[in-house]
């Protein structure tokens, strides 16, 4: 650091926390750089949720029905709700009952109230477990490759290690995850836990089957995993069937679930949730809960979840007796409509070769949610991307920043949440343009 009588204080970057020179850490920040300097390019970048159907006159009806609720379901007075708006809040939230019902409508769920802490999103919920399972530098987290950059840039922060576990077409490769256990107990790591986004994942948008859920869940308890379950996508699939939640199907609790409101009812609230029921043991802990710990980390971090963001959360699920699926039926059609305008422009775009030889552009088949993922015949880099926005008009996000441990770099990600059937059409067009340039 540098001070003198006629200089400002200044920092060098290596002063300072080493995940501050990550590029991860920048990554986001970077696309809304770009972004905001190409208004008038088709944007496949943002992950945001469809946005057409947001009034801001709703979040005034939200906020008196739940107001409602804690007047006449929960018999509080006047004062009480006056106390449970304005001031701090219980750590844990106020919503735990109505999630509680949540859970248990549109999850299969059956969990207690006191199992359940409401974060500030789910970036919290993931500082909240990744700062509880650190105990040393041998601690470590698995992780697919790809996996979603919020987790890696958390992992940074709690200075956890990301070790990657390969992907194939149906999501973790649950096999690779035990030779990737083994082998970091090999070099003196301690893996503590497996993050995992079994439905429609960002950015990959695969899924995995039914069979290696229940196998993860087999290889979890016998290596001595943790599970870390991730689940905003899974309402939106393209065929309106669901399979089961690692956490429904756990017996051995050997799963935290991590939920967010943030893509079915709008990130702008920040409310996120994470169900830890497993024990915690030791002198004044028996009969606790992860729960419980994972609580403390938060009085001391954000101190309890914005009363009044939980508040609008509650009046949402209120209005819609608790299910999000019947919340975000509107939303699934244009999600399910987006997915399949992408998938029949890049056939269109991209035909297989008439000679049988190899396609230059490949990509996946999600069955939902929000992403699709393109290879690319050339570097899909930030270089790359400016190119492509400055002189074809189109955004998309390079993949390099999804993998813990290097890869991705001829992939990108598409995101098509929040475009018009136009919009996809025209981008694809100027995606294409940019190929043939690159290939000439």
């Amino acid at each position: 650091m540098i001070t003198d009588s006629t200089a400002v204080t200044t920092f060098r970057l290596d002063e300072l926390h080493a995940s501050l020179s990550d590029p991860v850490l920048g990554s986001m920040t970077l696309l809304n750089e770009i972004a905001g300097r190409f208004p008038e390019a088709v944007s496949f970048a943002a992950g945001r949720p469809y946005e057409e159907f947001y009034d801001p006159s709703q979040i005034h009806q939200y906020l008196e029905r739940f107001v409602r609720y804690l007047e006449v379901e929960r018999g509080q007075k006047p004062e009480q709700v006056r106390t449970a708006l304005f001031q701090y809040g219980h750590t844990k939230g106020l919503l735990t009952d109505l999630l509680v019902r949540h859970l248990a409508i549109d999850e299969g769920l059956s969990v207690e109230p006191e199992s359940i802490v409401v974060t500030t999103g789910c970036q919290e919920a993931m500082i909240l477990l990744l700062r509880a399972l650190r105990t040393d530098a041998e601690d470590a987290i698995m992780a697919p490759a790809p996996t979603y950059v919020g987790f890696l840039g958390a992992a940074r922060l709690m200075e956890m290690p990301v070790l990657s576990v390969a992907e194939g077409t149906g999501g973790i490769d649950v096999e690779d995850l035990v030779v990737q256990v083994r082998r970091a107990r090999e070099r003196g790591l301690r893996p503590r836990a497996c993050y995992v986004v079994p439905d429609f994942a960002n950015p990959s948008g695969l899924s995995m089957s039914l069979a290696d859920r229940r196998r993860l869940l087999e290889v979890a308890e016998q290596e001595e995993l943790l599970l870390i379950e991730d689940n905003p996508y899974s309402l939106f699939n393209s065929d309106g069937r669901r399979l089961p939640s690692l956490k429904s199907l756990d017996t051995t609790r050997r799963v935290v679930y991590v939920g967010s409101f943030a893509k079915t009812a709008f990130p702008g609230a920040r409310v996120g949730y994470l169900v830890a029921d497993q024990q915690v043991s030791g002198p004044g802990c028996e009969g606790r809960l992860l729960a419980d710990q994972l609580a403390k980390l938060k009085s001391m971090l954000t101190l309890n979840t914005s009363t009044v963001s939980q508040a609008v959360i509650g009046g949402k699920l209120l209005a819609n007796e608790c299910s999000m699926t019947r919340a975000t039926e509107r939303e699934t059609k244009i999600y399910r409509r987006n997915l399949a305008r992408v998938l029949a422009g890049l056939e269109r775009h991209f035909p297989a070769p008439a000679d049988g030889s190899p396609p230059r552009v490949t990509w996946n088949i999600p069955g939902g949610g929000m992403f699709a993922v393109v290879s690319l015949p050339f570097e899909a880099d930030e270089a790359m991307l400016e190119y492509s926005a400055q002189r074809f008009g189109v955004l998309w996000t390079p993949m390099r920043h999804f993998y813990p441990e290097g890869g991705g770099t001829h992939r990108i990600r598409l995101s098509f949440s929040v475009l018009t059937p136009a919009q996809i059409d025209e981008g694809l067009a100027r995606l294409a343009a940019l190929v043939r340039d690159r290939t000439a």
